[in-house]
């Protein structure tokens, strides 16, 4: 089997065991995966920016923004109250940091909207024991929000 042919059937496997823990998720853990993916995302980018990258930065940064706008998005605004809005907000405000951070090739930037993610997804990960998969959770999202 050549590198190549390795890298595709791996990427492949991915694909499938992503969209497999997506299909058997609950919305909590819908939450918990996308935070991830914003997280990984991030630092993916900040390599590139380290290395010089600047098309890969811009690629990684852009899917950190699309996924942080999902997070958005995805608020229920009417359920989630106060929580959702300050949630709302700081969605918005780490989506226009990241816009800068590609303008500006900034690492620290990206350090800074990756702490505040990590905040979030660690309270978010504390309330994930008292959560089941079908209680409302303020500032939650519902599973149609989330899957489309």
């Amino acid at each position: 089997m050549t590198q190549k042919t390795a890298q595709l059937a791996l990427n492949q496997y991915n694909r499938t065991a992503v969209q497999t823990g997506i299909e058997a998720a609950s919305p909590h853990r819908l939450i918990q995966m996308l935070m991830e993916g914003a997280l990984d995302k991030i630092t993916i980018a900040k390599g590139h920016v380290e290395r010089g990258h600047m098309e890969q930065k811009s690629r990684h940064i852009g899917w950190a923004i699309s996924i942080i706008g999902g997070l958005r998005s995805s608020l229920d605004m009417d359920a989630g109250g106060e929580i959702a809005r300050n949630l709302e907000d700081l969605y918005d405000y780490m989506e226009r940091r990241l816009t800068t951070a590609n303008v500006e090739n900034s690492a620290e930037m990206l350090d800074e909207v990756a702490s505040l993610l990590r905040q979030i997804k660690e309270a978010w990960d504390a309330i994930g024991d008292q959560v089941s998969a079908t209680s409302p959770v303020p500032g939650a999202v519902t599973t149609t929000a989330v899957g489309g």
